[in-house]
């Protein structure tokens, strides 16, 4: 079934107290938006509109910089959920598909609850999501008369019987596209705040004859993100969830509560995950690998058997082949490193690429960066480069040559070559003890002054 998603993103979220748009607040390593983008997407919706009002080309950028076919509706003033939606009216323009209107700031709602709306609306012409709350509070509640829900209900217009209620209104409704903006145009603002609100077209979808009817799905799916604390909370709930699916799905965390997944970390079985580890997005681990603690990857791929950390920093652009050893105190950016290869000790590795089974002694740094432009770094197989050593970038080093420690290489090396780059040795007997005592007796007149 063809399908259209309205996402509502044009909130300023004043508890947030942020300059920020709220739904651009990071959960997981993203924007709250993508979130709800993702979840959508799973449906491959004909087309996606995001209703962008405060802050709307930060929003705009950010959602086409999820997915760059996405349609920008602007909601100049908020005037309630039912003008929102109304918003996207022209960009649904001859769509005949199910519109389901989802909100930026509902991080949670999950692809088989969408898939479930869907086919809900086999049966009915609205399809409401709601939830059983644990404690109702002030929620609007669904009134149902067998199957089908006959309103929508705020908690102050209601009566001390319908607020013992608790199935509550999620707000995400799926409806015919063509059907929803007939709706939504009967809408009014006869209430104290004189603003339109969606919920409204349920009892006026009941009065031309239209059927109306809920799915309920899990609470936690409903989590709206209003305020900072309840950005934690999001964030605690997502840690939470990915953390049991990566055990699950055989990821040894020795102590889970203190590592950090993103919204698409992905980890192959058998890997080890020590400690403090912090995944940022685009992060793939595969089998077998073992992160230690207190590193921190993102955008990055690391293959079966490699070992990072501890103190290990990937940035992205990294690319790690089988059985790759990073060390402590660490940094690799846009490099690749061949299979078997080792940069073990206190190294910076940047716009670079290492052969297979090459060892990078302590102290490296590949000088990528020349004020202006990134030049690249090129080691061949079996190279053993010395501690201390500058590779001043472009550079090449052949395949089995070696630098000696404390070197500044500048000119490419051969295969199989020693390059050697350092000032002489200069000795001068006595000299250490004789500046000692010179410094000493400065000291010492020093102290009598004073």
């Amino acid at each position: 079934m063809n399908t259209a998603l309205i996402i509502l993103a044009a909130g300023m979220g004043t508890r947030m107290n942020s300059d920020i748009p709220k739904v651009l607040h990071p959960l997981a390593g993203v924007p709250l938006l993508h979130h709800a983008m993702a979840a959508g997407a799973t449906l491959a919706p004909e087309r996606t509109i995001v209703v962008a009002g405060h802050g709307a080309a930060q929003v705009a950028r950010a959602a086409q910089g999820y997915d760059p076919e996405t349609i920008l509706a602007e909601q100049t003033e908020q005037l309630g959920t039912a003008h929102a939606v109304a918003a996207a009216g022209d960009a649904l323009d001859g769509f005949s598909g199910t519109a389901i209107v989802l909100y930026g700031d509902t991080p949670f709602i999950t692809p088989e609850t969408l898939e479930k709306m869907i086919q809900a609306g086999a049966q009915h012409d609205v399809v409401v999501l709601g939830f059983h709350a644990a404690d109702p509070g002030r929620y609007g509640r669904l009134i149902l008369d067998g199957d089908q829900l006959t309103r929508i209900t705020e908690y102050k217009d209601a009566t001390p019987q319908e607020r013992a209620i608790t199935l509550c209104n999620s707000g995400v409704i799926a409806c015919p596209a063509p059907l929803l903006m007939s709706l939504i145009k009967s809408v009014g603002n006869d209430n104290a705040a004189k603003e339109y609100y969606l919920t409204d077209i349920i009892e006026i979808a009941r009065a031309k004859g239209h059927s109306a009817g809920v799915v309920i799905c899990d609470e936690a799916e409903t989590l709206g993100v209003n305020s900072r604390a309840q950005l934690a909370q999001a964030e605690a709930t997502f840690q939470q969830g990915a953390r049991a699916n990566a055990m699950a799905d055989g990821v040894t965390l020795l102590a889970p509560d203190t590592v950090y997944f993103a919204y698409d970390t992905v980890i192959g079985r058998d890997s080890v995950i020590e400690p403090h580890v912090v995944f940022g997005p685009d992060v793939t681990i595969e089998s077998g690998a073992t992160i230690r603690a207190f590193s921190h990857l993102e955008g990055c791929h690391v293959a079966r058997g490699s070992t990072i950390g501890p103190y290990a920093r990937l940035r992205p652009g990294t690319e790690l082949a089988e059985d790759v050893r990073i060390g402590n105190f660490v940094e690799i950016k846009n490099a690749t490193i061949g299979s078997g290869a080792k940069v073990n000790h206190l190294s910076y590795i940047g716009d670079a690429t290492i052969g297979n089974d090459s060892n990078i002694g302590a102290g490296t740094i590949t000088c990528n960066y020349d004020g202006v432009m990134k030049h690249h770094t090129h080691i061949g197989r079996d190279v053993f480069i010395g501690s201390n050593t500058m590779l001043v970038a472009p550079v090449q080093i052949g395949d089995g040559a070696m630098t000696g420690s404390g070197s500044v290489i500048t000119s490419d090396v051969e295969p199989d070559a020693l390059a050697l780059s350092r000032a002489p040795q200069i000795e001068k007997p006595g000299m250490a003890r004789r500046l000692m005592d010179k410094l000493r007796a400065a000291k010492t007149r020093q102290q009598r002054g004073s």
